[in-house]
């Protein structure tokens, strides 16, 4: 049964300061209001900021909750939306935009395509998560928010707004045989280079679980929030090589191997982009 947090008049104004920031591409400086102390709590936020963003969402990203926090706030990973805006096919050097003096980062994903949209339930396994999914890439979610302390105060604070993403690039397809299998990825392995620069390897298997054991996690968490993914929607599965901070005018690159490079340079958000 879904049991959100009742939103307090603090949390809805959090909700709208960081959606007047990310569509202005004005940096907040400071937390917007008192933290969120749970995941309830910041999820109530980020449904009202939903709510209030002129965009559709397009998808949903994963990230994850290290110990010993994993432990306090009760979850191994923490989710966010991704809106239609600011999701694009790799095309050569693929431009994204961040807001400056806000966050900024680059992940290597595996992305999960919706092939339907799943009944709302809670106890989904990682094998029925595998039959959901119909298509799977590779890509790259931007990080970003107008806070530059977004993941600094716990994954409370970052849930809050949009759980830290800002966008999501679509890279090639992986063709293979998924269906009940949770392990068939486990041979993927990327890179992420910033100007050149290795920053990060890492792989499917650096998902805790994998990635569709996040697609699990996540079809019980929205559920808990009277939310399931939609048919259609990407899942942005967790960073495979790592979060990693860029500038603005900086280039980064994510290797996948048999699978393509994705390059992408950060550009400076002029408003009007999430």
């Amino acid at each position: 049964m879904p049991h959100a947090a009742v939103l307090s008049e603090d949390g809805q104004a959090i909700a709208r300061a960081f959606v007047e920031a990310r569509r202005s591409g004005r940096a907040l400086p400071t937390y917007p209001g008192t933290p969120p102390a749970t995941l309830e709590a910041a999820y109530a936020i980020q449904d009202a900021a939903i709510a209030l963003m002129p965009d559709a969402v397009l998808g949903w990203k994963l990230g994850r909750i290290p110990p010993p926090l994993d432990a306090q706030f009760g979850a191994g990973r923490l989710a966010g939306p991704i809106f239609a805006a600011s999701v694009r096919p790799a095309e050569g050097v693929t431009d994204f935009a961040l807001i400056e003096g806000g966050f900024g980062a680059v992940e290597a994903e595996y992305l999960l395509l919706m092939a339907e949209t799943p009944p709302l339930r809670e106890g989904w396994t990682v094998a029925e998560a595998t039959r959901l999914v119909s298509q799977i890439r590779v890509g790259v979610e931007i990080a970003g928010s107008p806070f530059p302390g977004i993941n600094d105060h716990g994954p409370a604070v970052t849930a809050s707004d949009f759980g830290n993403n800002a966008g999501l690039i679509l890279g090639a397809e992986v063709a293979r045989d998924w269906d009940g299998d949770p392990r068939a990825l486990d041979d993927l392995t990327c890179t992420m280079r910033i100007d050149g620069e290795t920053v990060g390897t890492g792989g499917a298997t650096s998902i805790p679980g994998g990635p569709f054991d996040s697609l699990a996690f996540l079809l019980n968490a929205l559920g808990q929030r009277g939310l399931r993914p939609q048919a259609g929607q990407w899942i942005s599965t967790g960073a495979a090589t790592g979060v990693h901070r860029i500038a603005i005018g900086q280039t980064a690159e994510a290797d996948f191997g048999p699978h393509g490079i994705i390059a992408c340079r950060a550009i400076r958000a002029e408003g009007g982009t999430p």
